[in-house]
């Protein structure tokens, strides 16, 4: 049956062509419009570690002194030197990392010094955000412990400065001082950049890691988000009242998540027994998710694009209703003849719905093309993100299932008046 409504709507469209065009034409606009912000919205509020994001928590801790503290306001992002340090000297997380963002002159073999991006981490970052390898492997901590002087390179600079060889065990020159490559980086591309969002939120990752230890010895230059308070000569010293450094948690078992949070109110406790501060001492504990919808990694500017864009398509969609209306009552003498033959109500309506399904595909295929228009035009637009705007396989099946619901949505009504049209007053007319 359904065959057969195919080739009733398949002859009805091609008789009326200029209304048919105007109809596909209405829906691939609004389809076009809606698929492109929502492709940019998909990109920006994706899950960046789908496979671990529920169990990676980033760690907030306020010790602020108490003439810093300010009731109701936001526990920091980062930690003290001090802080993250105890943390990950008592290591009660299932894995952990403490880290800054930095960047480093290195001098190659030949041609000029290059100034690089640089991570200064602890040796578990690259088991807990799951960082393939494509030569050698990461440091582990007793290389922390002994500040080794180690490095991992990404697959870009590997290729840049070793010519895509395996280069674990060549040196890298950073001014004076010479990193062994202990690990190369497979393909890896994390963006957002969950783990440190005050350092670009979108784009290419770092192109050298280097143990924390190892930095803070080296003095190598740090970058991203600096909080201090009263009299410091070092920032980076152990004790220095300074907020800088990320740290995340990896707590893979519900009651695990549970004992890590009260044992970060026990460590506020003792902090406050110690006469850091008296006032209650906050703790904040977000996974990836959470974590980025409190830093609103998506632009407000985008989720407005959305419900403009939606707005658009209802506007179209209303346009099409006049359409597909006009449509069907024109051909209320052929819709009686069938009544007059035996044709159910039911049966005329789902010709016309599948009439208005095929108008849709139509529009979809349409729309489809408008959206690879748009996400042209979108990734010339000068933002960290436009170059990691594309369409995948979801957003392209969500094309055709968005303009076949849009059309049936829109061919609702005109079916409900088109099935009740009277059969004896119609035929009378014609």
């Amino acid at each position: 049956m359904i065959g057969y409504y195919l080739d009733l709507a398949m002859r009805s469209l091609k008789r009326n062509k200029v209304l048919t065009a105007l109809m596909v034409l209405a829906i691939a606009v609004g389809i076009g419009t809606s698929m492109t912000t929502l492709t940019v919205m998909h990109v920006l509020s994706g899950d960046p570690i789908p496979q671990k994001s529920a169990n990676l928590f980033r760690v907030g801790l306020n010790v602020f002194p108490d003439d810093n503290f300010r009731p109701g306001e936001e526990v920091p992002d980062n930690l003290s030197r001090r802080d993250a340090e105890a943390l990950l000297r008592d290591a009660r997380a299932d894995r952990q990392a403490m880290m800054s963002a930095g960047t480093m002159v290195v001098t190659p073999a030949q041609g000029d010094p290059l100034s690089l991006e640089a991570r200064y981490t602890t040796a578990d970052f690259f088991t807990m955000f799951a960082v393939p390898f494509r030569f050698g492997r990461a440091w582990d901590r007793g290389d922390d412990g002994s500040h080794a002087r180690v490095a991992v390179i990404s697959a870009a600079l590997n290729d840049q400065l070793f010519g895509g060889r395996d280069s674990t065990g060549s040196t890298l020159q950073v001014g004076s001082q010479s990193l062994r490559i202990v690990g190369v980086l497979g393909d890896w591309s994390m963006n957002p950049r969950f783990y440190d969002l005050s350092n670009g939120r979108f784009g290419d990752g770092e192109q050298v890691f280097v143990p924390l230890a190892t930095a803070l010895d080296l003095h190598l230059a740090t970058s991203g988000t600096m909080n201090c308070w009263g009299n410091n000569s070092d920032e980076h010293a152990a004790d220095a009242p300074c907020l800088w450094l990320q740290y995340w948690a990896e707590l893979d078992a519900p009651s695990t998540r549970a004992a890590y949070r009260q044992y970060l109110h026990n460590y506020m406790a003792r902090q406050r027994q110690a006469g850091r501060f008296t006032h209650p001492g906050e703790v904040r504990l977000l996974d990836v998710m959470q974590w980025l919808d409190a830093k609103g990694v998506v632009p407000s500017d985008v989720r407005l694009q959305v419900w403009l864009a939606l707005g658009f398509l209802g506007i179209c969609l209303l346009n099409t209703v006049g359409l597909l209306l006009a449509k069907f009552l024109r051909r209320s003498g052929e819709i009686s003849v069938r009544r007059a033959l035996g044709a159910s109500r039911r049966a005329i309506f789902m010709q016309c719905l599948v009439e208005a399904g095929v108008v849709g595909l139509a529009g979809g295929v349409c729309g489809l093309a408008l959206a690879g228009l748009g996400l042209v035009l979108v990734r010339h637009q000068p933002t960290d993100y436009a170059g990691l705007v594309h369409m995948d396989p979801s957003m392209l099946l969500a094309t055709f299932v968005l303009a076949l619901l849009s059309s049936l949505l829109a061919g609702l009504l005109p079916a409900w008046r088109a099935m009740h049209v009277a059969p004896a007053v119609a035929l009378k007319s014609n």
